[in-house]
């Protein structure tokens, strides 16, 4: 007895899907064995790890501004603030509206030293934390008194509101939100460190960022690449300072003459900063000099199993320690595919030559002899590295180096940075 054509097509539907998922379990063992062989166990376990990971994260990752912040800030609308009247040579009343520090952080560093110059300066400066995150004001305090010792003033939470002030200050996209909001009295500034919008793909996230631009707001830019391109592109009035450098932490170390390595800013969660640009960089660079050390700091790495060069990994380090590294270094890596990080005048004022990756905003704000510039790709960049490690006469540049940074002090920027404040306060 055979089948009717329907019965056969059902059974045959029926075999095929018993067959489909071995046929997948195959292609898959094929795909992991693969895996396996070109990267090593650690690389699929970790891509195991971010399959998983992407099943139980949310579709979107948490916005790190209040979705009522946003729709409070009625752009359409121009925003006026009353002022608080100042005299001549009276002191400076700033609230610094900020998200909580962290630890290593260049955005909060900076900030931070420009605050001690105001109030090392007799003036009165209140810290007003904004967290997305619902986090205890009284730890931040606490914190924030462990990091900056020096810092004698109130610390609050944006959220209950800011007292009446001369100066309200934006220190990044998040927290201006909450500075055009509140009704305190005080003329808004906007401390730029970098182009936000920048760090996330075009989306909601990049416009929001972008908008505050369009506050109102009188910004003070890290360096004058930032001032330029706010002005140009968004009517802002902007002033710049120049980036600073603590010359007291880094500086040359005459005992630890012998360089024998190179040095890689890596912040592989930080995607302006390059990292898998880096990783090939010094693939490459360490083919051609094996028996030179490779230094990471930045954050801490772990094991890298696809990678065949050895590193020392030093993670996150105190100002001591990161000079030490750098006075052994022949050059450092310090990628920024946005506005300069603080590392490249660390490095030269401890005679460690920093390789970047040629762009605008880097040549603008590092404006230096010194720094050694390529095209943003591996071999370019490895080249760099190779021709700064052949130099004859290393000390000789190492001294230089150091002194072309020796009048860039934090101290100036502060000075610059109240000048500005006091200017447009009498407007």
């Amino acid at each position: 007895m055979s089948c009717a054509p329907t019965e056969r097509n059902r059974l045959g539907n029926i075999l095929l899907m018993l067959k489909r998922p071995y046929e997948q379990l195959g292609r898959r063992f094929g795909q992991v064995r693969r895996l396996w062989r070109e990267n090593g166990g650690q690389h699929v376990l970790n891509r195991v790890r971010g399959a998983v990971a992407d099943h139980l994260a949310p579709i979107t990752p948490p916005l790190p501004v209040r979705p009522a912040d946003v729709l409070a800030s009625d752009l359409t609308v121009p925003r006026a603030w009353l002022s608080l009247p100042i005299h001549t040579g009276e002191p400076l009343v700033v609230n610094w509206v900020t998200t909580p520090p962290v630890a290593g952080s260049g955005g909060h560093t900076t900030t931070f030293r420009l605050i001690e110059h105001l109030q090392r300066s007799g003036n009165h400066c209140r810290v007003y934390f904004y967290d997305v995150y619902g986090g205890d004001v009284r730890y931040y305090d606490s914190r924030l008194r462990e990091l900056f010792s020096w810092f004698t003033g109130e610390v609050n939470d944006v959220a209950d509101g800011m007292a009446d002030a001369h100066a309200v200050v934006a220190t990044s996209w998040q927290t201006a939100y909450p500075a055009n909001n509140d009704l305190c009295r005080g003329k808004r500034f906007y401390l730029v460190q970098d182009f936000e919008p920048w760090f996330y793909p075009a989306g909601g996230r990049s416009g929001f960022a972008e908008n505050t631009y369009r506050m109102g707001f009188h910004a003070i830019t890290a360096g004058r690449f930032l001032a330029a391109k706010l002005r140009a592109e968004y009517g802002m009035a902007a002033d710049a300072f120049d980036f600073g450098c603590d010359t007291e932490k880094y500086h040359l170390l005459h005992s630890e003459s012998i360089r024998d390595g190179i040095v890689f800013y890596a912040r592989p969660e930080t995607p302006r900063r390059a990292f898998e640009l880096g990783l090939m960089v010094l693939q490459l660079f360490s083919e051609r000099h094996p028996r030179l050390k490779i230094h990471f700091f930045g954050c801490p790495i772990g094991k890298l199993p696809f990678l065949s060069f050895p590193f020392i990994d030093h993670g996150v380090l105190g100002p001591s320690e990161l000079n030490r590294i750098y006075n052994r270094c022949f050059a450092g890596l310090s990628l920024s595919m946005t506005n300069v990080s603080l590392v490249p005048h660390e490095m030269l004022s401890a005679g460690c030559i920093p390789v970047v990756n040629e762009a605008e905003h880097n040549r603008i704000v590092l404006d230096n002899p010194f720094v050694r510039y390529a095209p943003p790709n591996p071999h370019a960049l490895a080249g760099a590295l190779s021709e700064v490690v052949a130099t004859k006469d290393f000390a000789a540049l190492a001294a230089s180096a150091s002194a072309s940074v020796s009048s860039a002090s934090w101290e100036v920027a502060g000075i610059v940075v109240e000048q500005c404040m006091r200017r447009a306060l009498q407007n």
